[in-house]
């Protein structure tokens, strides 16, 4: 391998890292989002385990990280363990898009709820 290419271990810090950072970052807003919202076209049952399963992913991501950094970025991650944490993400993405939607749909121009 020529110099200029990259080792694995700095594609890891590169790659891996920002990603498990922005899979952090969107549970957490999608949490404080179930948490604090009643989102009007959800069942309650389906609103907990939306929130039950941000949770359980967000946990998973924070123990990844943990491993990560605890190896100094020498541990990587299976690709099949992103692809439900991708999903979800992108669910939860549509929820707020569609919970802003109604939000918007009921309020006026004048910023009064209908």
């Amino acid at each position: 391998m020529s110099s200029s290419q990259p080792t694995d271990h700095k594609l890891l810090k590169e790659i891996l890292e920002p990603l498990l950072e922005d899979f952090q970052y969107w549970f957490s807003r999608s949490r404080t989002l179930l948490e604090s919202e009643r989102i009007s076209f959800f069942s309650e049952q389906e609103q907990t385990e939306l929130l039950d399963r941000v949770k359980q992913y967000q946990q998973e991501v924070s123990t990844a990280q943990m491993l990560f950094q605890m190896t100094n970025g020498q541990v990587g991650i299976e690709a099949s363990m992103l692809v439900p944490w991708h999903r979800l993400v992108t669910e939860c993405w549509q929820v707020a898009m569609k919970w802003r939607s109604v939000k918007e749909a009921n309020t006026d121009f004048n910023g009064q709820n209908h």
